[in-house]
C-alpha cells in the first residue's frame, strides 16, 4: 500500500519505528494486519508503538551512557564517533527485539 494513501486520515505520519512494526505485521501476521486495518485499530497501535520505541531509545541510550560513559569528544573524536555508533546499534537491536518484532 501507499503511504500516502495510508495516512490521508491520520493527522501525522508515521515515524520509523511505526513503519517498521506496519511492514513487520504486513510480512508476518497479514491476517492480523488487515484486522486491524479494518477494524481502525492499525493506526492506533502504530503510533503507540512509535511513542513506545522513542522512549524506550532514549532511556536506554541515556542507561548506555550512565553505564559506559564516552570518551573525551575534544581530545579523542573518532573513538568517541565509535563508542557512540556501537551504544546506538546496542540501543537499536534492544528496541526491535523488544517492541517492534514481537
Amino acid at each position: 500500500m501507499n503511504e500516502t494513501t495510508n495516512n490521508q486520515n491520520h493527522n501525522r505520519p508515521l515515524g520509523r519505528y511505526g513503519r517498521l512494526r506496519r511492514s513487520f505485521l504486513q510480512e508476518t501476521n497479514l491476517l492480523l494486519f488487515y484486522e486491524m486495518l479494518l477494524n481502525g485499530s492499525l493506526y492506533p497501535h502504530l503510533y503507540q508503538i512509535e511513542e513506545q520505541a522513542n522512549r524506550m531509545h532514549g532511556r536506554i541510550m541515556n542507561e548506555l551512557l550512565w553505564k559506559n560513559p564516552p570518551p573525551n569528544k575534544k581530545n579523542n573524536q573518532m573513538e568517541w564517533v565509535q563508542h557512540m555508533n556501537s551504544l546506538q546499534a546496542q540501543t537499536e537491536e534492544i528496541v526491535m527485539q523488544e517492541l517492534i518484532l514481537n
